[in-house]
């Protein structure tokens, strides 16, 4: 571990200020090596503060330690503090022969991209960004509804934390205050030889604790925590793929809908250029929405996007 990281580690478990003297003693470290430790946490983005002959107190912000994450669930991280896109990564690290149950994971993206190609709002301070590399080698029709399992064991790993019930919008946002929180992208790659689904890359965003959104995402997008948060993203990132790998797929079907905030609404889509709107009757296994319509007739939705009439 650097000095850095061990210095963090250590203020993070504090909650009184304390002295150069002592980390630098603690840790057998120079005084001017825990100075630059302190300078490359706040480059990093946490903030600290400092005060003569007190010394410094954690106020805000954590750091990103692959080796807890590990530590703490059955997947291997690759991590890289700023990246174009989490998805892009573990497609080059799949076409170069990477293994499975890998995460790729970063704290800052430049090309970050949600469904349909939209751009995934990704600023360098307090989101979370990975994207786990799964290999199910199966036909389509057989695997299992990824996103939805996602979504279920994010819900699992908040209230597993910190008691905090997010809400779960069809078919891959996580909300919070009616303010989006999370999206999740899944990408699937399939053999022309074997016709196999051979991989499949999970991509997950989280606002952990962002406070400043762009104007036209103001009333739309929110964070799990807007003040000092009581968990670090390490531990959350550990729990998330903690509670997809280890919970029943059952359980995490149910959850996701038990938290669905679409199921018996009125909502709207679209489909051939026409705004229809009807009642969320149910979800099945494999992720698709039952609408009813007003004649009473019922149809699958197997993709696409809804919009509530009213919360």
């Amino acid at each position: 571990m650097k000095s850095y990281q061990e210095v963090y580690k250590i203020l993070a478990n504090e909650t009184d200020y304390l002295s150069g003297e002592k980390i630098a003693e603690t840790l057998n470290l120079s005084r001017t090596s825990v100075w630059k430790a302190i300078q490359r946490l706040q480059q990093e983005g946490l903030e600290i503060d400092s005060i003569k002959n007190r010394g410094y107190k954690l106020l805000h912000g954590d750091l990103i330690l692959p080796q807890e994450i590990e530590a703490n669930s059955p997947i291997t991280v690759r991590f890289k503090p700023k990246t174009k896109s989490t998805q892009i990564d573990a497609k080059e690290a799949l076409e170069a022969g990477a293994k499975e149950d890998t995460l790729y994971l970063s704290t800052s993206q430049t090309s970050g991209r949600g469904r349909f190609q939209r751009p995934y709002f990704s600023p360098p301070q307090g989101g979370i960004y990975m994207s786990l590399h799964l290999k199910p080698n199966l036909p389509y029709q057989d695997l299992p509804a990824y996103t939805l399992l996602t979504a279920g064991a994010i819900y699992k790993a908040i209230k597993n934390l910190s008691l905090i019930d997010v809400d779960i919008k069809w078919v891959n946002d996580i909300y919070l205050n009616q303010k989006k929180i999370a999206g999740i992208l899944t990408e699937a790659i399939t053999s022309v030889e074997t016709g196999l689904v051979t991989d499949v890359i999970i991509g997950v965003g989280i606002n952990f604790s962002i406070t400043d959104f762009p104007k036209n995402l103001q009333t739309k997008a929110g964070s799990l925590f807007q003040q000092k948060a009581p968990i670090t993203r390490n531990e959350l990132i550990a729990e998330i793929w903690k509670c997809f790998y280890e919970t029943e797929v059952d359980e995490l079907l149910y959850l996701y809908k038990k938290r669905s905030i679409v199921l018996g609404k009125e909502i709207s889509f679209k489909k051939d250029q026409e705004i229809i709107t009807g009642k969320a009757c149910d979800i099945s296994d494999q992720g698709q929405l039952q609408i009813e319509l007003a004649t009473g007739e019922k149809i699958w939705l197997n993709s696409g996007e809804v919009s509530l009439t009213k919360w």
